[in-house]
């Protein structure tokens, strides 16, 4: 199952570190990925690479080619929305221990919670600060 992820985190000058770490952010809006990208990095959530997809769908054809270590993604998107790609993402060998937040405009708990049900992790609402992230993202990568 080719090489192992190390999980350890080391705290350096106040930013969190793992090597070789590499996030999917999967939302409609490149403006929205770059956002959280942002705000990962402002949470000092260090990143090797960041991949990218538009919906669903694009992120499920990434995940079959790299494997990543942790996926940010938006419910709300055309082709495939965030809630279909969280349950169709146990198909994907590469992914199926990755933890999934969702980061979503929604303000009903209903779609919240059918992807905490189908698989996702946690959740972020948008508009989010950089110490939400930290706080949401920081204990799922322990």
């Amino acid at each position: 199952m080719g090489q192992r992820f190390s999980r350890a985190l080391w705290a350096r000058k106040g930013t969190v570190s793992m090597d070789n770490m590499r996030v999917l952010i999967v939302d409609d809006s490149s403006v929205m990925r770059k956002i959280v990208e942002r705000s990962l990095r402002q949470a000092g959530i260090n990143i090797a690479q960041v991949l990218e997809a538009g919906n669903g769908a694009e992120a499920l054809s990434v995940l079959n080619q790299e494997k990543v270590h942790l996926i940010l993604c938006d419910i709300n998107m055309p082709v495939m929305d965030g809630l279909e790609f969280v349950k169709q993402l146990s198909s994907v060998e590469n992914a199926k221990a990755v933890p999934v937040v969702m980061i979503t405009t929604e303000s009903s708990e209903g779609h919240v919670v059918q992807a905490l049900t189908a698989g996702a992790r946690g959740y972020i609402r948008k508009p989010f600060t950089a110490d939400q992230v930290k706080e949401h993202i920081l204990p799922l990568l322990a």
